[in-house]
Order: C-alpha cells, then structure tokens, then sequence
C-alpha cells in the first residue's frame, strides 16, 4: 500500500522528469536553425529522421526492459499510441516550419505557452469539463500575448502575411501537442512508457516518410547537420520523451503542459546567446500575457484540486 509520503515524492520526482524533458526540448530550435543554415533541407525530412533515429534505441531499450511484454498492448491503447505518434509528427513539422517565419524564439514561445489552453479547451469539448470565465480569461490574455509577441506591422504587407503563417503553424503545433498530451496522459496510467513511446514514434516516422517521400526528402546534410540530427534524436527524442512519459505517470496533464513552458524559457535563452535573436518591447509584454494566461490557469488548477480536498 503506498503510503502519503510515497505518494508525494513520486509527484515531485514526476515533475522533475517533465521539467527535465522541458530542458532538452528547449534545445531543439536552436539546433534545427543550424541544420538549416548547414544543409539545404526541409521541416518533413527533419521530422523523419528525428523520430526514425530514436525508434531503435528506443525499441532496444524496450526489448531489454519488458521482453516480450512489450507486445502485451490492448486494441485501444495501440490505436491511442499511433494516434500519439502522429500528433508528434504533426506538432514537431509545424514547429519546424514555423521557426523559418518567426524564428526560434517566437515559434517556440507561442507553440508551449498556448498549449495549455489548448490542453484546457480540449478537455472542456472530449471530458465535458466546465469552460468557466477564469479559462475564457487565461485565453484572451494567451491570444493578446501572440499579437504582441509576433510584433506584425500594418505597413508590411509581404512581411506581415509570412509573419501570420508562421504564427498558425505554431499555433497548429501547440494543437498538436496538447492532443500528445491528453493522450500520453491516458496511456502513461495503463502502459510502460516505453511501449507507447516505441509504438507512437514509429508511427510518427512512418507517417513522416509517406509525407516526406512525395514532397521531396532529403537524405544529404553535412557532417554538422548528421550530428545535429543524431542529438536530436537520440537525447531531445529518446530520452527526452522517456522521461515526459514516466513523468506523466505522476503528473496531471495540466501541470505537466504548465511545467514544459521551461521549454520556451531555455529555447529563447539559447537563441538570445547564440543566434542574436531579440523579442523587442512588444515581443517581452506579449511573453509576459502569456506567462499570465498560464498563471491564472496553474491558480485555477490549484483552487480546484484544495477544493475537491476539502469534500474528500
């Protein structure tokens, strides 16, 4: 029987794996903005390879682990866990494609700090959770704070349409994402997190390749950029997803999606250090609305959860 003690210390050390799998994320724009300026490339073939590099480490370590355990999965985990990898490649093309328009900061900024209200919105609509005014609030000030961090100009017409296209793909990413969420949540409770993480990146790969075969996918990079796409597979990936998973065991969706905006925080540190990127006046305030919006949602979630403890 597990006791409070166990209880709570398997909390903490689930938000430390997620916090952690937040770090390693935060590194991936910066190093996709250098396979883009090393190889003349595209967001699907990125994709592919990140997530085909991880499947055999990830499916050796599974084997090691579980043996033929890993096989022992229910029709309706397995299709949650294609339908897991899908959403990964999804999220991950969109956030690729989206640093080419607004760069590294700005894409990475408005994919994890919107996701949680996308995270809120979906479990209003498929677990028939209320949308009270304290979500609609977290929202006006998430889509206020993206207006002002993509800093458009009325008087740039070419520069403003590319600028809006780059901030839907972000905002289709973070979709994505929420949706990898929810369900990485649903299948963290029920399955090792290697057997979804093997299952769903595999998935991903293969729905990335159809994609990438007859789009154009490029198999030349330089020796900087099969290193750059080897980091991110094997740490960003492998063990950043490992990590997220097992630490969704212990941590619910909402605070999970509150703790990845380390994610943002390390990308727009390492594009600040490293590439020169600036935000601007309008672009810090924006980023200020939208760590509000996550605020008022983590106090909301608080207020539930003392809340249910006091009828309990």
């Amino acid at each position: 029987m597990k006791t409070h003690g166990n209880v709570h210390k398997g909390d903490r050390l689930g938000l430390l794996m997620v916090i952690f799998a937040a770090i390693l994320w935060g590194t991936v724009g910066v190093v996709v903005q250098t396979i883009y300026a090393e190889s003349a490339t595209n967001p699907l073939s990125i994709g592919f390879f990140r997530l085909a590099i991880s499947v055999p480490w990830l499916f050796l370590t599974c084997v090691r682990t579980l043996g033929w355990q890993m096989f022992q999965i229910t029709k309706r985990d397995l299709a949650l866990m294609v339908l897991t990898g899908v959403m990964t490649a999804f999220f991950q093309v969109c956030y690729f494609a989206s640093i080419n328009y607004i760069g590294v900061a700005a894409a990475t900024l408005i994919t994890l700090c919107t996701a949680p209200i996308w995270v809120a919105l979906l479990a209003s609509l498929l677990l028939h959770e209320r949308f009270t005014r304290v979500i609609f609030l977290a929202l006006i000030c998430a889509v206020g704070g993206t207006i002002l961090l993509v800093d458009v100009q009325t008087g740039q017409i070419d520069i403003r349409s590319h600028t809006v296209f780059g901030v839907f793909l972000a905002l289709g990413s973070a979709l994505g994402y929420s949706s990898f969420t929810l369900c990485s949540r649903f299948l963290a409770r029920r399955n090792h997190p290697l057997q979804s993480l093997t299952v769903g990146l595999f998935a991903g790969a293969i729905f990335l390749l159809a994609i990438a075969l007859s789009s154009g996918l490029v198999i030349q990079y330089s020796l900087v950029s099969w290193i750059a796409l080897l980091y991110l597979g094997i740490v960003t990936t492998a063990l950043g997803y490992l990590l997220y998973f097992s630490g969704m065991r212990h941590t619910p969706a909402t605070v999970a999606s509150i703790a990845t905006l380390l994610e943002p925080l390390t990308s727009t540190i390492l594009a600040w250090w490293l590439l020169a990127e600036k935000l601007g006046s309008s672009g810090i305030v924006g980023g200020i609305l939208l760590l509000m919006a996550i605020g008022i949602l983590y106090w909301e979630n608080l207020r539930c959860n003392h809340r249910n403890s006091e009828r309990s």
